[in-house]
Order: C-alpha cells, then structure tokens, then sequence
C-alpha cells in the first residue's frame, strides 16, 4: 500500500502576521477534542496519489506545503498543524480502511478535503455516525449540501449539478437544435453531473440527447466510446471526465475528425494536466466553467491574489507545475480551511469546527474569479454556487459572459 504522510515542521515567515494572532472568536476556556492540543491540531487527508485519479494527488502535496508555511510562521492561534495524508488509490474500499486509521489509530480532529465522490460516499455515513467532521470534500456532488441528514460533511467547490445546468442553459440559449452526446463516468460524480445536463435541458432533454456512452476508471482508455459518439452524429459533445479520461477524449476526437463544440466538466478543465498533454491544436473551442483564476491569463499578472499564490509557489513548493489547475485549487481549499479554524480560536471542538465552517460570510480566497463568495450557514453546507463560461483559445481560457449563480439544494 502506497502511503503519504507530511507532518508538518517547516514553512514561511511572511503569513505570521495574518495567522498567527488569536481569533476575536476565542474563547477564555479552551475547549478540545481529540486531535487537539495547546500546540497542534491534528488534520487527517485522502488522496489518490496512486490509481485513474493519481492527476489529482497534487492538491494534497499543495495542501500540505501551504500548511508547511502556516506552521514556520506560528501556526494558527500558535497551534501546528500536523496534516496526515494518506493514498486510497481512488478506490473506495481503501478509502474506507483509510478513514478508519485516521480517526481510529492517528486520532484526527477531522478529515479535510478528502478526494472524489465514490471515496467520500464510501465514508460519509462512517464519519456522520462517529460525528467527526468530513471537511470541504474535493467533489462537487449535490449530495454534499445536506446538513439535516449529514450534518458532518460539508462540500466546497460549485456542485456538478450546478454546472451542468449552466452549460444546458447555454445550449438553450445559443443551439436550440443540437444534437447532443455524452461521455460520463459510470459512478456518483458522472451521473451527478449527468442529472443537472438533463435538468437544465427539461423536456427538451429526451430529443437533444441522442447518444450516452458511460465508462469505467478501469478501462484503459475510452477510444471506443469516442468513436460510437461520433456515429450518432452529434454536434454538441459533453464531457464528464477525470484528466486522464478527458486528455484521451480530447485527443481521439482530433484523431477521428469529430469536431463537435465540446463542453469540458471544470474538474478536467486542466490547462497542465489535460490540455497541454492532449495538444493545444486539439483543445481550441473547448468550453467549460470556472471559479478560480487561471495562472496563464495574463490579465491577473498584477493581482496580488495571484502574486501571492506564485510566491507561496517560488518558495514553498517550487517543484508544483503552475499550469497545474489542481494546484491552485488546492490552495484555495487551504486557505479557507485555515480561516475556519482561525474562527474557532481555542474552542477546538468538533462541533465548533463544523459550527465555524458553518459560519463563512462573503470569505474570499484571493485565488477566486472577482465576484465569487464563499458562504456558508446552518442551512447552506454549498459554500461556492457562482461560475463563469470560459473558451480555449491559444495556450489558455479566456471567460465570457457573467459570474453566474446556479443553487441546487441537496
């Protein structure tokens, strides 16, 4: 079994100012939890750095060296964070083994930013019923946003629900008349995003969509089913794909000559770990989705959100791929995790930690589009409902249209 493990011991003087005080929500009596100390808070992590979804295991490196620079400067409320990361493959079962060793054997406070959506549903009910928080999973499932029957678990990134609606509304708007064929993963994730195609396009769904072709992380590629889409003659192509998957997609169009206008799940939108690989004379026209800046759009090159990422890079992780989507995410999920635990003060409890990530009102990570919020409350366990069009043009994506806000309950 691969394992990763980063125990945090060194990182950046210059976030000291920002993390390190004490939160105006600190209580006088320290309160904790297993997991919590006077000096550490024990953070527990699942990532496939092995298996169909490894392209992703870069956001735990990414967390654990932006956690890394937390703890060089003093931690937070002078706690340091041990982050303890572990591999499952992508693989549900091991995810479950995982979970258990985490809050079993290493006894975390909570398990942050666990990847995918098989691997989350594999663990939600364990961790609902030993009620430890389940913390911004890395998945857009709908499922997430469910704090009556699982009030430990939380999301973070725009559901694929809300995604997919925003691309059927599109469609509406601009190909009324398209032919419409899908590629989805065969599990949780691709039939979520499945669902809010087919929801956003109502009745006209049955008589746009006239292929679907589902695969499994298991196949070695997915040429096959590129070459049945192309049969039924479509002219629009949705693809719900991790980067593996999706860099194959891209390339087997080109190869068979289908030139569909092709919408690109934002989890795969990946100029790094997608694009480049399968050739940027392939992607032009791609569309998708986003809600973070894009490090190649030279219009963010005097943000200081964007300047303060490529510095938390040249120092702390020079070894990240900038063009690496994954990594910018991950670095945004860090910083909103820091924030919360910075509002819990010394009241290091379970239940305050999900009472704080509950409690997010217009937070901004400076990596977010201009306009994108995160919040949260009780009832709102979705802290990221905004997204904008984006196109491929050249070497990067450049957005269109407005920020727009596409709620889907749980």
């Amino acid at each position: 079994m691969t394992v990763f493990i980063s125990r945090i011991a060194v990182a950046s003087v210059a976030a000291f100012a920002l993390f390190a005080g004490s939160s105006t929500g600190a209580l006088a009596q320290k309160k904790y939890d297993t997991g919590a100390t006077d000096t550490e808070i024990k953070i527990g992590n699942i990532m496939p750095y092995s298996g169909p979804a490894s392209a992703y295991g870069v956001i735990g490196k990414t967390e654990a060296a932006y956690f890394k620079m937390i703890n060089d400067a003093g931690g937070i409320n002078g706690r340091k964070i041990d982050f303890i990361s572990y591999d499952d493959g992508y693989s549900p079962p091991k995810t479950v083994e995982q979970a258990r060793k985490l809050v079993e054997s290493d006894e975390v406070l909570f398990i942050f930013n666990s990847l995918g959506t098989p691997p989350n549903s594999a663990i939600q009910k364990y961790m609902n019923a030993k009620k430890v928080p389940q913390l911004f999973v890395a998945t857009g499932a709908t499922k997430w946003n469910d704090p009556k029957d699982f009030p430990w678990t939380m999301g973070w990134q725009p559901s694929y629900q809300s995604e997919t609606r925003i691309y059927a509304k599109y469609i509406l708007k601009e190909k009324p008349n398209a032919k419409i064929a899908v590629l989805y993963q065969n599990d949780d994730y691709g039939k979520d995003y499945l669902k809010g195609l087919k929801d956003g396009l109502g009745q006209k769904a049955a008589s746009m969509i006239v292929a679907e072709e589902s695969y499994e992380t298991t196949e070695p590629t997915i040429d096959n089913h590129l070459v049945r889409l192309k049969a039924s003659g479509a002219d629009i192509f949705v693809d719900i794909t991790t980067p593996k998957f999706a860099a194959q997609a891209i390339k087997k169009a080109a190869e068979i000559e289908w030139k569909p206008l092709h919408f690109l799940n934002n989890v795969s939108a990946n100029v790094g770990a997608v694009l480049k690989p399968a050739g940027y004379e392939n992607s032009q026209g791609i569309i998708s989705a986003a809600y973070v800046k894009d490090v190649t759009d030279p219009q963010w090159d005097n943000d200081p959100g964007m300047k303060q990422f490529l510095a938390f890079l040249a120092k702390d992780f020079p070894e990240a791929n900038k063009l690496d989507g994954s990594v910018i995410v991950g670095y945004g999920f860090a910083q909103t995790m820091v924030q919360v635990l910075k509002q819990c003060g010394d009241n290091l409890t379970r239940e305050n930690i999900m009472k704080q990530a509950a409690n997010l009102k217009d937070f901004r990570t400076e990596v977010l589009l201009p306009g994108i919020k995160i919040n949260t409350s009780p009832t709102n366990f979705a802290p990221i409902t905004q997204l904008q069009l984006e196109v491929f043009k050249g070497e990067r994506w450049v957005r269109f249209g407005d920020v727009i806000s596409a709620d889907v309950n749980g």
